[in-house]
């Protein structure tokens, strides 16, 4: 809820993200140490942790509260560079820090209660799996239901009331439990720790190995299922279900084992066998699985199907970090109370953590690759096993163990196999497409995975994040330069266009060859993107990356438009399919409202959206909370053999005039000018073709858009609708419905030599 919230404000790239996890984890990794050495153990530690519980509650409510005033800080002095990440650090520190702190303090709180003798450690594995398997049901619950039904703020009430349960339970039970005597502890206060800095090292590498290889597992399997909000709170719930399940193994292995610190170090070695296992199937086995994801129209079958592959996967190696855990704890020395053991072991993992999940995401991908970053990790879980398991004193062990290393490192290693550039291209439909094209261009990017592809007809098109995005042929073609040619025709002067969204560049190639445009600003939040558009897509989109009125920006849209004070005289946004985690935000009625504050007079906004693979209410959704921001909205469809597939919604101030007689010399079909073979190019050989797609407009499609949800910042409601309609292919349905309310608008047409009739045929003939 918190990162929903939050990246709203500092924008959604991998870099924010990595701000906003580091933060999070490193408020629980601090909470975690200074709770035992702030508070005595004199306290009762169920009192102690009621009044954590009832501090979490707290600051999480504030959170709600705090995040609006924060972003108009934030907009006031936000920037690029380091001192702008600097900003988004403090803006997350400043949300995050206090409730995370308390959270983090919560385990070592409860540690107390039963103080640091030898048999009570298989407890203190126990209580971090229950710990865990609450992780488990939060995940499930907000991401199935609270956030999918109500919104950040009632799905926070939840969460606060539930804080609150707990703490009065613990109220209540420190009446009736008094607890745990510490001599037990005091008879181990004595005790030498022994080589005790190489047992943190491992269990800290063993969070580093944990969190980068989620990071980069599910940006994979993200590909696999279709990155929507179910799927990622799948990988993550059966992520963290391995993490329980084998913590609760681990502690009970405790009470059995007399070598843990051996069984720790065991544990790493065979980490690094599971990360080659998973390896191996989510680069060379599962993409090839004969599954087709659109057989059953219902999502939830896929999304069992979903969960059992990433069990398959994932299993192994969560069960045994999660293992690593207790067994970390009993290796530990006892000399402390429960508290501190807990908190050095819990410390050590999450630091652990907060370095292995952004250098995945920031330097190890982009840079190597998935293939080359899970190599690197196997060598880490190596190393991490050896050093718990090299005796000190035994030179002969110790070549042993470091041969059977290296060997082991070598095995593992080489049987990691690189992505599948069929899996980059084709996402969850990887199986169905293998043989249809070539593949020439694939990588993993910072952001996202890019790719191009090319059929034996000589189309390209062009993937991200495992979804054809564009291509060169017809349909995409007429759709990419409807958006381009709608934003500067309709606008009134579109001296300067903003393009959110780069793709293969052709819709802002559209764009750069009308002569009025001087100044085309393109903002693309994957570098990768404009990269392969100008590689292979130059002829398509008329070099307008090697324009020399052209601007490209890395950066998100609505951060960008959060931090600028720009305005423009058209905006056209192609953002990715709803149902992508994230791409929701780019269909608020709050990012409309900033759409419609950075336009000029005169000026005008088009924003894409698909009609196959998603919900009808999404789309209803998508028109509905459109037309709340510009009641004087149009629609224009851009249907495929006769039906629908996709469409445009065109917004402004006031109400749209489109004089027909004016387009057909602004275009300049009798001069054979660029604009007029751009449009020639995809069937519209007159303003008459162009204008035919109108397709309805807020009057019209009263009764058709009523009690459609309106998609707000606060709950994102399209990509939950969106997320449940991936197999559903009820284009042509929605289509219909649209052109079913369609009346002939005569107050935003003109002509006086007689275009009218003919527009007026050419829509009717497009309902036949």
């Amino acid at each position: 809820m918190w990162f929903q919230l939050l990246e709203l404000v500092i924008g959604s790239t991998a870099i924010s993200l990595a701000i906003l996890l580091a933060t999070f984890m490193g408020g629980m990794c601090l909470g975690s140490l200074i709770l035992p050495r702030l508070l005595s153990r004199g306290r009762h530690p169920l009192r102690v942790y009621a009044l954590l519980e009832f501090g979490i509650c707290v600051f999480g409510v504030l959170v709600l509260y705090l995040v609006p005033l924060v972003r108009g800080v934030y907009t006031a002095w936000s920037g690029y560079g380091p001192l702008g990440f600097l900003l988004r650090g403090f803006t997350a520190g400043l949300c995050l820090l206090p409730p995370t702190l308390f959270m983090g303090a919560t385990l070592p709180a409860l540690a107390r209660q039963s103080g640091a003798a030898e048999h009570r450690v298989s407890w203190l594995g126990l209580l971090y799996a229950a710990n865990v398997a609450g992780a488990v049901l939060g995940c499930l619950l907000s991401g199935f239901y609270l956030l999918r039904n109500f919104d950040v703020a009632a799905a926070t009430y939840v969460a606060a009331a539930l804080n609150v349960l707990m703490g009065a339970t613990a109220v209540v039970l420190a009446a009736r439990w008094p607890r745990e005597s510490d001599q037990a502890t005091r008879r181990l206060d004595s005790r030498p720790a022994n080589r005790t800095s190489a047992v943190y090292i491992a269990i800290a590498l063993s969070g580093l190995c944990g969190l980068a290889a989620e990071a980069i597992w599910t940006r994979i399997l993200g590909l696999l299922f279709g990155a929507s909000v179910y799927a990622l709170a799948i990988i993550l719930a059966v992520f963290l279900t391995g993490l329980g399940v084998g913590s609760g193994i681990g502690a009970l292995l405790c009470r059995v084992l007399p070598w843990p610190r051996a069984a720790l170090g065991w544990c790493q070695w065979l980490a690094a066998g599971a990360v080659a296992w998973a390896a191996y199937n989510l680069s060379a086995a599962l993409p090839y699985w004969p599954v087709n994801p659109s057989i059953s129209q219902s999502i939830w079958f896929n999304f069992e199907l979903d969960l059992a592959r990433a069990f398959w996967t994932l299993l192994p190696a969560t069960l045994l970090w999660g293992a690593s855990f207790p067994l970390a704890l009993a290796a530990a020395p006892k000399a402390q109370d429960g508290g501190r053991l807990m908190a050095r072991v819990y410390a050590a993992n999450t630091f652990g953590a907060i370095i292995g999940a952004p250098s995945a995401n920031l330097l190890l991908v982009p840079w190597f690759g998935s293939q080359r970053a899970q190599q690197v990790l196997i060598a880490l879980a190596i190393i991490a096993g050896l050093l718990v398991l090299l005796p000190s004193n035994r030179l002969r062990h110790g070549v042993v163990f470091g041969g059977l290393g290296l060997v082991a490192a070598a095995l593992f290693i080489r049987s990691v196999p690189p992505v599948s550039n069929l899996l980059i291209a084709y996402g969850r439909y990887a199986a169905t497409w293998a043989g249809k094209s070539d593949i020439i261009y694939a990588q993993e990017g910072l952001n996202s995975s890019v790719a191009v592809s090319r059929f034996p007809n000589g189309a390209l098109t062009f993937h991200v994040a495992g979804k054809i995005q564009a291509s060169s042929v017809p349909r995409d073609m007429r759709l990419q330069r409807m958006l381009g040619h709608l934003t500067t025709l309709t606008a009134s002067s579109p001296r300067s266009v903003l393009v959110i969204g780069c793709g293969a560049g052709v819709t802002a190639g559209a764009v750069s060859v009308d002569p009025r445009v001087e100044r085309e600003t393109i903002i693309e939040i994957e570098p990768l993107v404009p990269k392969a558009a100008r590689l292979y897509f130059s002829d398509t989109n008329y070099n307008v990356l090697d324009n020399s009125k052209v601007q490209v920006r890395i950066d998100d849209g609505r951060h960008y438009l959060t931090t600028t004070k720009e305005r423009f005289d058209g905006i056209t946004i192609d953002p990715l399919d709803p149902w992508v985690k994230g791409a929701a935000n780019l269909y608020t009625k709050e990012f409309l409202e900033m759409l419609r504050q950075h336009l000029n007079p005169g000026g005008v906004v088009t924003m894409y959206i698909q009609l196959f693979e998603t919900d009808p209410e999404a789309v209803k959704s998508s028109a509905a909370t459109f037309f709340e921001v510009f009641p004087n909205g149009t629609i224009w469809g851009n249907p495929y053999q006769g039906r629908g597939h996709d469409m445009v919604l065109l917004g402004q101030a006031g109400p749209l005039r489109i004089d027909l007689d004016e387009m057909e010399q602004r275009i300049g079909y009798r001069t054979d000018s660029r604009l007029s073979q751009s449009l020639m190019e995809v069937g519209m050989n007159s303003p008459v073709d162009l204008f035919a797609t109108y397709a309805g407009r807020k009057s019209d499609l009263t009764d058709w858009l009523r009690g459609a949800p309106i998609n707000r910042d606060t709950n994102l409601r399209m990509q939950y609708l969106a997320g449940l309609g991936l197999n559903l292919d009820d284009a042509a349905k929605i289509y219909a419905g649209i052109l079913a309310h369609r009346r002939f608008p005569t107050d935003i047409f003109f002509s006086t030599e007689g275009r009218l009739d003919s527009l007026r045929a050419a829509m009717q003939r497009g309902t036949q």
